[in-house]
């Protein structure tokens, strides 16, 4: 059985950002993605309540006031009146019926097939809000880590370009000196130039990230901004020996069962139709030629029966939708089961690239002090005068383009942990654990 109704929480503060969690919050408030979903949420449950209000009888009340002419030349059955036999005689006719009932009796569960049919498609669109809620919340996650990691790129990127200028005046020194050829200056501002251009197209991607962010939250990007500051991601640490149970917390799965079981039951409704439908029907109410004497006791008037229809000839009409039914049911079981091997496909490729970029990420943390470290035995040599200011420079480039890389794969690590999240479910936390009234992830779409 899906289990997506046991709370995932939120997630999202397992990353220990107050910023991120403040836009998952507008974001599900705002969002008019999911306020689309939730709404037809709300279709399917009215829906489902239709189905099951045709389990019930019917009761319809009513009344009739008519006045009428019939010419003399004719027969009727309206009493003689007093007039002549060339005049049209004028009639009146009340009748009021207070209760008139039909009910089907659902001998063979057609309409017990359809309320369960409606309910699962109830289940199946829940599940369907709940997919696009934990969408919504990746996405969110992601695209706010990759603002963060633009602006740690842009922050390298500002100190890069600093350390090219100053390579730039110590050549253009040199080239007064005769120290440097103009080809060797003419590469170096080359190289300014290059970095300078590619900080003009991290700062474009910025903004292309936080215009998308302010959709995702439901704002206009021109009321949106996201300020800069200083960033050290928090990797959360993935816990050894996730149960496969958590599996079953996925909407698109829980969607998928609950349309196996929507269309389970349409098998029973198709299966129905070759037998009869029996209807019965029964009223009470008055009938009077004069309104002052409707409810007389006399004018009582009531009726009993019942209706049977049975198709007798249709050309294979209902075996044909019978087979329609079951071979619909089998699509269903075959992408069912498709799911579940792409379910298990995201975790197993969510848990690799994780173990593997973790590893990565040791090594460049090793890489980056590595790195630091001879940018600064080169600057203590260069005030001992062993070396040049370029060998300093050049040592501090290459610290900087090794910590951009770590800033990479750190974001790398973010997006995947994401996914792993979303592969989840939504998230690895206790499936006992109980979602927090009032909490911005739980069920509860509220259209206004």
């Amino acid at each position: 059985m899906p289990q997506e109704t046991i709370g995932r929480g939120d997630w999202w503060t397992v990353f220990g950002d107050p910023v991120l969690n403040g836009l998952q919050v507008e974001a599900i408030k705002q969002s008019p993605d999911l306020k689309a979903v939730a709404a037809r949420v709300l279709q399917a449950q009215a829906v489902a309540g239709i189905s099951t209000s045709y389990l019930y009888p019917q009761i319809d009340a009513g009344g009739l006031a008519q006045r009428f002419a019939n010419n003399s030349n004719f027969v009727t059955l309206v009493p003689p009146s007093p007039i002549t036999d060339n005049q049209a005689r004028i009639t009146n006719a009340f009748k009021a019926v207070p209760l008139y009932a039909t009910y089907e009796i659902d001998f063979w569960g057609r309409l017990r097939r359809q309320s369960e049919s409606a309910r699962a498609e109830l289940g199946a669109s829940i599940a369907a809000y709940q997919t696009a809620l934990l969408t919504l919340n990746g996405e969110v996650a992601q695209t706010y880590f990759e603002v963060r990691t633009t602006d740690e790129l842009i922050r390298l990127i500002t100190e890069s370009i600093a350390l090219h200028r100053n390579t730039l005046n110590l050549f253009r020194a040199r080239r007064t000196d005769g120290l440097s050829s103009d080809i060797a200056l003419s590469d170096v501002e080359t190289a300014l130039r290059t970095t300078e251009a590619q900080a003009q197209t991290l700062e474009a991607q910025r903004i292309k990230l936080v215009n998308k962010l302010a959709v995702l939250v439901g704002t206009n990007p021109e009321q949106f901004t996201v300020g800069k500051q200083a960033y050290a991601p928090s990797i959360p640490s993935i816990p050894v020996g996730l149960p496969s149970e958590l599996l079953q917390r996925r909407p698109d799965v829980a969607r998928a069962e609950r349309e196996l079981a929507a269309y389970n039951a349409q098998i029973g409704v198709a299966v129905a139709a070759y037998f009869p439908a029996i209807v019965l029907t029964s009223a009470v109410g008055f009938e009077s030629y004069s309104l002052s004497t409707l409810t007389n006791p006399a004018n009582n008037i009531w009726g009993v029966g019942f209706s049977l229809f049975q198709q007798v000839f249709n050309a294979g009409r209902i075996s044909l939708n019978v087979e329609r039914t079951r071979v619909a049911y089998q699509e269903k079981v075959a992408l069912y089961q498709a799911l579940l091997l792409k379910v298990f496909q995201e975790v197993e490729t969510a848990l690799a690239g994780l173990r593997l970029m973790n590893q990565q990420s040791k090594y460049q943390q090793q890489a980056v002090a590595s790195a630091n470290r001879t940018a600064a035995l080169t600057a203590q040599r260069y005030q001992q005068g062993l070396i040049s200011l370029l060998d300093v420079l050049v040592a501090q480039r290459a610290a900087l383009a090794s910590e951009a890389v770590a800033v990479q794969i750190a974001n790398d690590q973010l997006m995947t942990t994401v996914a792993l999240i979303k592969a989840l479910g939504g998230g690895w936390q206790d499936r006992t654990q109980q979602v927090p009234e009032g909490s911005p992830s739980m069920w509860a779409p509220k259209l206004k």
